[in-house]
């Protein structure tokens, strides 16, 4: 048996605890298709119904899959999508968690992903970490990030914190894999001030130099810095440029590697994402879902100080 089948046994065990007889389906693309082959193999070595569906790479992360694999996400058990973009903020998925499917997402997992790294966490220890940062998140009415002399203040009053622990155990759970944040939507038009993302950003990737953005009225209004023409999607209109998610990374085992699934997840940094939220809470609908990671940063909720140049004080 090879590695990735064995590693995806634990995981279809672990943190979406599959049950002999339930119906798995693996939603992948051309890209990611080896992936899904082992996690096909590892649910029938479980004893599960499996199905396998590939589709055409999309185009953007956050853009909706075929109506076919749609509708099949809805009738599934579990759903388990290694793809190259991710589905996490599509209407299927939102369907498919309303049907009562588990579903856990991989944008972007690579085989190197899946056999090391955040997958690798002690995912008990990560889900207390999450918790505790959910709890903080939806009691603050406000957040503030500090970095480099560069402040973004950002209005969260009367919206929840998610937990993203990596565990998707009940009918209805979501969630990307590997996991280990706590993110929130923020109010559509409550972010202003300014920041720098120098981990990696959707769109390009690993940053080799720093982009500075300045937000204000919960729009991006400018974003500078090497390779910043690749997020001009953001700025084509204000849907797209809306800051929509303050997200708080909780996976001590996470490595920064330049693929946001992963990026996202590492301890101790803050992401700030352009886009769709209405998936988790939030109002916004548009044609992206983008992040970018700021590492070392210090972040207030409320006036408490939870994390210091990239230490957790909680």
């Amino acid at each position: 048996m090879s590695n990735l089948v064995k590693i995806a046994e634990g995981v279809l065990t672990s943190c979406l605890a599959v049950k002999p007889g339930e119906e798995v389906l693996i939603i992948t693309d051309d890209s990611r298709k080896e992936i899904g082959e082992a996690i096909y193999e590892a649910a029938g070595n479980l004893g599960c119904e499996k199905l396998l569906m590939v589709m055409t790479e999309r185009e953007l992360s956050g853009e909706e899959p075929p109506k076919a694999v749609a509708e099949a996400m809805k009738a599934a058990d579990v759903v388990i999508a290694p793809t190259a973009k991710s589905l996490t903020h599509t209407n299927a998925r939102i369907e498919a968690a309303k049907a009562g499917t588990r579903v856990a997402t991989m944008p972007g997992i690579t085989k190197e992903m899946f056999s090391q790294g955040a997958m690798t966490a002690d995912y008990t220890e990560v889900e207390k970490l999450t918790a505790t940062v959910t709890e903080m998140l939806t009691k603050a009415s406000t957040a503030r990030i500090e970095k480099d002399g560069k402040v973004l203040t950002i209005q969260i009053n009367g919206r929840d914190g998610v937990p993203s622990p990596g565990v998707y155990r009940e009918a209805g759970k979501c969630g990307n894999l590997p996991s280990g944040e706590a993110y929130i939507a923020p109010l559509e038009d409550g972010s202003d001030g300014e920041m720098i993302i120098d981990g990696s950003m959707v769109g390009i990737g690993k940053l080799d130099s720093p982009l500075h953005m300045i937000i204000s009225g919960g729009k991006l209004r400018s974003v500078t810095g090497e390779k910043s023409e690749a997020l001009d999607v953001l700025l084509k209109n204000e849907i797209n440029g809306t800051l929509c998610e303050l997200g708080i990374g909780t996976n001590e085992a996470a490595i920064l590697n330049g693929i946001i699934l992963e990026d996202e997840k590492v301890y101790g940094t803050v992401h700030i994402a352009f886009g769709t939220n209405a998936s988790f809470g939030g109002t916004n609908k548009a044609e992206c879902h983008m992040d970018g990671i700021i590492l070392k940063p210090t972040l207030y909720l409320d006036d408490k100080k939870v994390i210091e140049d990239g230490v957790f004080l909680v």
